[in-house]
């Protein structure tokens, strides 16, 4: 199979879909694989580090895309990107579309058989491709919502451990799943007072027996979430519904409630956000304020630590891309059931239930 790398172009997006170790592997499987000039440097990973490994490089992402059969990225295919997609194609990357209706349209025009690493599931549950950025996203939660708590950013200006006689701040971590463990050990690492909020009484009682009297655990009713918000410093929302938009948990009226200079990070900005006023926002223009709080919503965090993001990425990912170069799409989802979790499109259909009752869109099993 022809496999393609064009760089990413999402706005400071300088991950890379392929590293050229996963290149080597590939190659070494019988495939060829094309790769964008350039598509490396924001890991500093040259063109002749491909070559070397031994891909054949490409001048622009159009001729990726002519060249290739399978499209391997990181972020959702942008609107050129999509333009350029054909019914032979197969893309493997993260699509995010029950935030994102026009992708999920221009996705369905093309024809293209559409898998999504926030999908695929594994044998013990969890979501395996989605799982190691979620780990550097509710890591990096902590130490942007830290940065930002700083007076000169705006913040309320507390030290998220405090010192000696004075109080740490508080932290509250909306979901106890792979992002918020991720934000609470380094919240806790950072002495900060942390509370983690879930629905799942199994998994709290998980995380009690984990972080023992690091931290404290509550139930996620609306009344405790509401209560939380208003004493927090730093509120980090790490939920998730496989597939589907995340559940508005914060509403506008509880951030009228919080302090003055309070922080708020939404993980779940990839899929809609768990705050009422959450919107996405970049690198470029991280936050914005609501009513006296900062609301950080940049919707590719990990792309911002992108060398470490990119190799835990890659270790997850090239397995199935293994499989589905060897394979063929149909015959790799055939014989794995897990992968096949990941089709979210093809053949102008929306083959993911979650996503499709997001869009209010027809839904069609593959």
């Amino acid at each position: 199979m022809k496999v393609g790398v064009p760089k990413e172009i999402k706005n400071h997006e300088y991950r890379v879909g392929l590293t050229p170790p996963s290149v080597t592997e590939l190659v070494a499987a019988g495939h060829e694989v094309v790769v964008q000039t350039g598509a490396g440097m924001g890991i500093d990973f040259s063109d002749e580090d491909y070559v070397a490994a031994g891909a054949t490089i490409l001048s622009t992402a159009a001729e990726v895309f002519k060249a290739a059969d399978m499209i391997v990225k990181v972020k959702e295919p942008q609107p050129q990107e999509v333009a350029m997609l054909e019914p032979r194609h197969l893309l493997f990357t993260y699509l995010h579309l029950a935030a994102d209706k026009p992708q999920a349209e221009g996705l369905m025009k093309s024809g293209a058989t559409c898998i999504a690493y926030e999908t695929v599931t594994a044998p013990r549950g969890g979501l395996p491709l989605l799982k190691p950025m979620s780990e550097v996203a509710g890591r990096m939660s902590v130490q942007v919502g830290a940065h930002y708590l700083e007076k000169e950013q705006g913040g309320r200006g507390i030290l998220l451990g405090g010192v000696p006689g004075v109080a740490p701040a508080k932290v509250a971590i909306l979901g106890g799943g792979v992002s918020g463990i991720n934000a609470a050990q380094m919240a806790v690492g950072m002495r900060a007072d942390v509370t983690i909020y879930d629905i799942n009484n199994d998994r709290l009682a998980e995380l009690d027996m984990f972080f023992s009297s690091q931290i404290k655990t509550a139930y996620a009713s609306k009344a405790a979430i509401a209560a939380a918000v208003k004493n927090a410093h730093l509120v980090i929302g790490a939920v998730l519904v496989p597939g589907a938009a995340a559940p508005k948990l914060v509403t506008r009226e509880m951030i009228g409630t919080m302090k003055r200079g309070a922080v708020m990070v939404d993980i779940a900005i990839d899929q809609g956000g768990c705050f009422e006023t959450s919107r996405p926002t970049t690198h470029e223009d991280p936050v914005f304020e609501v009513d006296g709080v900062i609301q950080y919503c940049v919707a590719n965090m990990p792309g911002a630590v992108a060398r470490t993001s990119t190799f835990a990425l890659n270790n997850a990912t090239l397995p199935f891309a293994l499989k589905l170069a060897n394979l063929g799409a149909e015959a790799a989802m055939k014989a794995d059931p897990h992968l096949a979790n990941g089709l979210n499109v093809s053949g102008g259909k929306i083959r993911h239930a979650a996503v499709a009752e997001a869009l209010d869109l027809p839904f069609e099993a593959a």
